[in-house]
């Protein structure tokens, strides 16, 4: 298996984050469209509902009032941003003094000062990012926002999904890489196993996995006690729970099952 090193070294770690790249995507998206006094990048994953995303983790404001906005649509499910999520196309309105489709989130916008508002959507390999504009004044800031923000929102968006791919991959990478320096450890304790109950290799891994079930640790920590130990201490408990694992010509297997975990 390649070195994790050398994997590190082919796919740099300095891409932004996806919090870093949202912040950066509202900055531009506010600098694009003279007509709005700022933007809003949000960030819905495939895997969840936007309706449980967690704005404070997924937001990034050009102004912490504008977060809010974002919060009050996430929270109560109405506003242009989760009809935008919805159907996949722009969503806005150029007068929310006299757009009433949204109630909660019009009377907190129009707290706020907001005339008018436009959201759209972006989305590539289960990330979907929606950049909003806000605009003091009321009139249409739909189409001045498609033509400034569009390409590099798009690109933006797939930048940070394989960011996200890769950062996941990263993180397999860390545990296969942890499993195989702990297996050594995991092979040595089914050898003392095996060498107090006389069984094969299989059924040592078997009985020190179901033993770590039973008392709730780890399949490493477990292992790593019993090599430390040379299994001194654990005899009895081994061999006890070796014979209620192990299927005997009176004990149907149901029963044997009962007592094992999972």
């Amino acid at each position: 298996m390649p070195d994790r090193r050398h994997i590190r070294a082919a796919f740099p770690t300095d891409a932004p984050s996806l919090g870093r790249g949202l912040a950066e995507l509202a900055e531009q998206a506010a600098a694009g469209t003279p007509e709005s006094c700022g933007a809003t990048a949000t960030a819905v994953l495939a895997e969840e509902p936007p309706g449980a995303v967690d704005a404070d983790r997924t937001t990034a404001a050009t102004h912490p009032d504008l977060s809010a906005l974002v919060s009050v649509q996430l929270g109560v499910g109405e506003g242009p941003i989760l009809m935008a999520l919805d159907t996949g196309r722009p969503a806005g309105a150029d007068d929310l003094l006299h757009d009433d489709r949204w109630p909660r989130y019009r009377a907190r916008a129009l707290d706020a000062g907001i005339r008018s508002s436009a959201a759209l959507p972006f989305a590539y390999d289960g990330l979907t990012v929606t950049v909003s504009v806000y605009g003091l004044r009321p009139g249409p800031l739909r189409k001045a926002a498609q033509g400034a923000t569009g390409s590099f929102a798009d690109l933006a968006t797939e930048s940070m999904a394989r960011d996200r791919l890769y950062r996941a991959a990263l993180v397999q990478v860390d545990q296969l890489d942890t499993a195989l320096r702990r297996r050594p450890v995991v092979d040595q304790a089914c050898g003392i196993v095996m060498y107090v109950l006389g069984c094969d290799p299989g059924q040592a891994f078997d009985l020190l996995r179901r033993l770590s079930q039973r008392t709730n640790r780890k399949l490493a920590e477990l292992a790593e006690t019993v090599v430390r130990t040379r299994g001194r201490g654990l005899e009895r408990d081994l061999i006890a729970f070796g014979r209620s694992a192990a299927p005997g010509p009176d004990r149907p297997a149901s029963d044997q099952d009962r007592d094992l975990p999972g």
